[in-house]
């Protein structure tokens, strides 16, 4: 085998040489350049030409990459990565913000970013050139840099020790004077450190301005209407006492109220459908699942997650869904797919205190459930004033596709459900 490839090599040189020769012929490059003496010794051309050199294509422009079905642009927010830093595949190199969610950027090559092609703030289009990357610059790059920082660093402190030395000592501060050694006398009070009337402007986010455009579609598309009652927690809040450790223990996952909620709404849509409907030009679609939005506060703004078919999970696992959407949004991780979709919404306003409120409809979906805080209240049982802690609840419907009747049936459900649980164990 050996023999056969010593005996090809020749031949391979010649046909190249042959092939370079043609192409220089039928080109405007100079013979010259191919025969001084840096390519002699019966060098191939092919291999030693400048049609071959390892950076010519090793540079890789990255795109703006798809960022969902209905995204078309997004504004630039952040760069990891800056002119010169190594990314290994997959590393996050800028992260672009949308509507609805931030985008981290990946690089799908191992190398040097060479030039940034867009600005921060910048609205960017699909597929819209990002930054460059060298492929070819993927060993000794760190190591050089630290070395030539060693390097720097042992100059500069060789030049100091050497001026140092060059430069005579200066004399001894003269002791302090009596007047020196009192403190400065303080600044005069400032006239704008007491009443501040400046002000700040800060362009608003891409996603706060979705949120804004969306809430006033909500209000000028339905016709939005809005009805309210009390629940008593006691039983619920019993039971949960009663067996919070057992089910945190089982299942891994705190016992919250959440999950009763939604559970009770399943069960409320399922003897209410026109809830779990929307309106589609002249047609009401029913949804015959039930995939439960439940609103969560984000660092940039009120972001929903949907639940899917929460009708058939389990308590258990819906508060593992509720727990694994709270991290992400904390994070900034949740998908567009995760937020996509939704046949009924729940807003929990009251863990962060709420008393009473009337929560705006997310369209396209029909209705919106409002939970606010549970607090202590004087109320009517059985003849006598007890003290029992009672949370407010409210339903924003739209009146174009759910009466009056319907929904506060609908409300009336989730009460009886949350109230007395077995409800939702027995169907009853």
């Amino acid at each position: 085998l050996q023999t056969n490839i010593l005996t090809m090599l020749p031949r391979v040189s010649r046909i190249s040489n042959q092939l370079m020769n043609g192409m220089i012929r039928r080109s405007t490059l100079k013979r010259s350049i191919f025969t001084n003496n840096k390519y002699r010794n019966n060098a191939n051309l092919f291999y030693l030409s400048p049609f071959r050199s390892n950076r010519l294509f090793s540079v890789t422009t990255i795109n703006v990459p798809n960022m969902g079905d209905s995204i078309t642009e997004g504004t630039l927010v952040e760069w990891t990565k800056n002119i010169g830093d190594q990314c290994q595949v997959d590393d996050v190199v800028a992260v672009i913000e949308t509507d609805k969610v931030s985008i981290d950027i990946r690089t799908d090559f191992a190398g040097v970013i060479t030039e940034q092609l867009a600005n921060l703030d910048d609205t960017l289009e699909v597929n819209a050139p990002l930054f460059k990357i060298d492929t070819s610059k993927t060993d000794g790059t760190p190591a050089a840099a630290a070395a030539a920082t060693t390097t720097t660093e042992s100059a500069s402190s060789a030049s100091s020790a050497s001026s140092t030395s060059s430069t005579p000592s200066t004399p001894p501060p003269s002791p302090p004077t009596p007047s020196s050694l009192q403190p400065p006398p303080p600044p005069p009070p400032s006239a704008t450190g007491l009443v501040d009337r400046t002000q700040n402007r800060v362009q608003m986010s891409r996603m706060r301005q979705r949120i804004s455009q969306r809430l006033m579609e909500a209000q000028e598309t339905t016709a939005s209407l809005t009805t309210f009652n009390e629940i008593d927690m006691k039983n619920i809040i019993t039971v949960r006492n009663k067996y919070k450790d057992i089910f945190a223990d089982k299942h891994g996952i705190k016992l919250g109220f959440m999950s009763a909620f939604v559970k009770a709404s399943c069960s409320a849509l399922s003897d209410i459908p026109a809830v779990n409907a929307y309106i589609d030009g002249k047609d009401i679609v029913y949804n015959n699942y039930s995939d439960v939005s439940v609103a969560v506060a984000s660092p940039n703004g009120l972001v929903v997650p949907v639940i899917r078919n929460a009708n058939t999970l389990s308590f258990a696992q819906v508060e593992q869904e509720i727990m694994n959407y709270a991290q992400k949004a904390k994070t900034g991780t949740l998908s567009l797919e995760e937020m996509t979709g939704g046949t009924f919404t729940i807003s929990n306003g009251g863990v962060f205190g709420s008393l009473f409120g009337t929560p705006i409809i997310n369209p396209p979906q029909s209705a919106i459930l409002g939970m606010h805080g549970t607090f202590e209240r004087p109320v009517a049982i059985n003849g006598q004033v007890e003290v029992r802690p009672i949370m407010y609840v409210a339903l924003t419907y739209d009146h174009r596709i759910i009466d009056g009747r319907e929904a506060v049936l609908f409300l009336k459900r989730i009460k009886e459900c949350v109230e007395d649980p077995v409800r939702l164990l027995l169907d009853a």
